[in-house]
């Protein structure tokens, strides 16, 4: 019995020794990054800008796997169920994380037990539009034009478009009724033919659109304005106290992650938030750097999740 005692600890420790020696060699191979929505969207366009930080930091090709559906819950499940070696990573923002399962009766995983954040490394502001041939000009016309047209019609792609449309509609009292898309390009496609009132549009993407004349901004999600939309008002500037929404970009691995990997992968993320052309490249698409490691991330989620639950549930939204 001592025998196989002192047997039994050697294996332990020889298991240990090997998980350290493959943590301190990785990456040996190329690494998966997944993304929750399709090519040419504003999620795709910042997870490539990383991808491609991790891929000189790392010195290993650095592979982009599109799967979109569910609003981003479809890459969510793949990256919970991928083998803990640190080759999957997903890119995923905050709502996914956040609301996945406040939003859907049973994804079969929970986000938030089964994934290990490694590092926070962007936020995106979010922009109400309308069509560009709208006569409307603010968001006080569009809700006066919204209360009169109870059959109107806003488009979303993920969730943080989702909420934030859900929640201006109960603060401001008005129905609409919600068309879900594939992308943002999408919705803003059948904004732009009419088929859609208004939409609350990621402005990685949405961004270009304003500045195209295709769409009018007529404010933003966040606190305070953003740099490249100066003079779009808040929408807590035009009376909605409470409305804070935007999305937080993070990368998170398959729970049971070796913390070696895990503090790898947030060291190349928060060193690639802290170079100057990322500032640039965020700066355009109404974004703005973040450096969280494992352990920033994981109280952001915390402070957050008491957030997005009430908001939720103040737009009287229920699981499907």
């Amino acid at each position: 019995m001592r025998f196989a005692a002192v047997l039994g600890l050697v294996f332990a420790c020889a298991m240990s020794t090997t998980g350290v020696v493959r943590a301190q060699d990785y990456p040996a191979h190329p690494i998966r990054v997944l993304v929750g929505f399709p090519a040419g969207s504003g999620a795709d366009i910042v997870t490539r800008f990383f991808a491609n930080k991790i891929q000189t930091a790392a010195g290993q090709t650095v592979i982009v796997e599109n799967r979109p559906g569910a609003n981003g819950n479809i890459a969510m499940g793949l990256a919970t169920k991928a083998k803990p070696d640190g080759y999957t990573i997903l890119f995923s923002s905050n709502s996914t994380i956040l609301a996945g399962d406040l939003l859907y009766k049973d994804l079969g995983f929970d986000p938030q037990k089964d994934l290990t954040p490694a590092a926070l490394f962007s936020e995106t502001t979010f922009v109400l539009v309308v069509p560009s041939s709208s006569p409307v000009k603010s968001v006080a016309e569009l809700t006066a034009a919204l209360k009169a047209n109870p059959r109107n019609k806003f488009g979303y792609a993920n969730q943080t478009s989702q909420v934030s449309a859900e929640y201006y509609k109960a603060t401001a009292g008005f129905q609409s009724v919600p068309v879900s898309y594939r992308s943002g390009a999408d919705a803003l496609n059948d904004l732009s033919s009419g088929s859609l009132d208004y939409v609350i549009i990621d402005g990685t993407f949405g961004n270009s659109q304003v500045k195209a004349g295709k769409v009018r901004a007529l404010a933003v999600t966040t606190k305070q304005r953003h740099s490249v939309l100066p003079d779009t008002p808040t929408m807590q500037e035009l009376g909605m106290p409470d409305f804070d929404f935007s999305a937080w970009w993070g990368a998170y691995l398959p729970a049971g992650t070796s913390p070696q990997i895990v503090a790898k992968i947030g060291h190349w993320l928060n060193a690639a938030s802290a170079d100057e052309d990322t500032k640039l490249f965020l700066d355009k698409v109404t974004g703005t750097p973040l450096n969280a490691d494992a352990e920033g991330a994981k109280a952001r989620i915390a402070r957050e999740s008491a957030r997005w639950r009430a908001a939720i549930k103040a737009a009287g939204m229920e699981p499907q």
